[in-house]
């Protein structure tokens, strides 16, 4: 008599499960990253869904790298302004949200600097999510710089119990000038950025800050 051994159904289901396991992260991999068009530029892979129950784009996001971002949706367009966790710069940014997705451009401007360098702009996006685990609902999306609208993670948590105040994160008159002077003088080092270059009246205090460019302390 012949032999033959046959493939039980738990090895095939075994083998299917593993061949998913190894395929998810690719596909999402895909999904997340974005693709350049024509003219160059970086556009994220990101298609819009339905918002979560109750949820709603206006509140005030954290994260421990951008800070604070306070978002007001009124319609289809939402508005928001944040403030480095750092404090050396603040931003405002302005978009549309389709259901869960939200495209926006973006302008930053650092605190007590003057010139071309002390002002960047581009473009990002943010999706709504609700963790599964019960957790604060967050935002996860990417930014870019120019015409690029993804290369950059920029994900918050939204914070329970607080209203959004853009204005509660534009610079007073002190921090616009700067603690070296006016805007005549030499730009000075970012706020409470002093001390780590030796003091505002040495050299490199705000030309390290003049060099950085992109949203929140990037």
């Amino acid at each position: 008599f012949r032999m033959i051994r046959l493939a039980s159904p738990s090895r095939r289901v075994l083998t299917a499960l593993l061949s998913l396991s190894l395929l998810a992260p690719i596909a999402f991999t895909q999904a997340a990253c974005g693709s350049k068009t024509s003219d160059g530029a970086m556009r994220a892979n990101v298609k819009a869904g339905d918002m979560p129950a109750g949820a709603d784009w206006t509140g005030v996001y954290f994260s421990q790298l951008y800070g604070y971002l306070h978002l007001v949706k009124e319609g289809k367009t939402v508005s928001g302004k944040w403030r480095t966790a750092n404090g050396d710069a603040w931003g405002e940014l302005h978009g549309e949200v389709i259901g869960d997705l939200m495209h926006f451009e973006w302008t930053e401007h650092k605190i007590g600097m003057v010139g071309p360098s002390a002002t960047s702009s581009g473009k990002g996006y943010f999706k709504y999510v609700r963790p599964e685990t019960n957790d604060s609902d967050k935002i996860v999306g990417e930014w870019g710089l120019g015409p690029n609208e993804a290369g950059n993670p920029w994900d918050a948590v939204k914070q329970q119990n607080m209203q959004p105040d853009p204005d509660s994160v534009m610079p007073d008159e002190l921090e616009r000038r700067g603690s070296g002077g006016g805007w005549d003088e030499a730009p000075a080092p970012p706020a409470g950025g002093g001390d780590e270059g030796g003091g505002g009246d040495e050299a490199g205090g705000g030309d390290e800050g003049g060099d950085m460019e992109g949203p929140p302390g990037i």
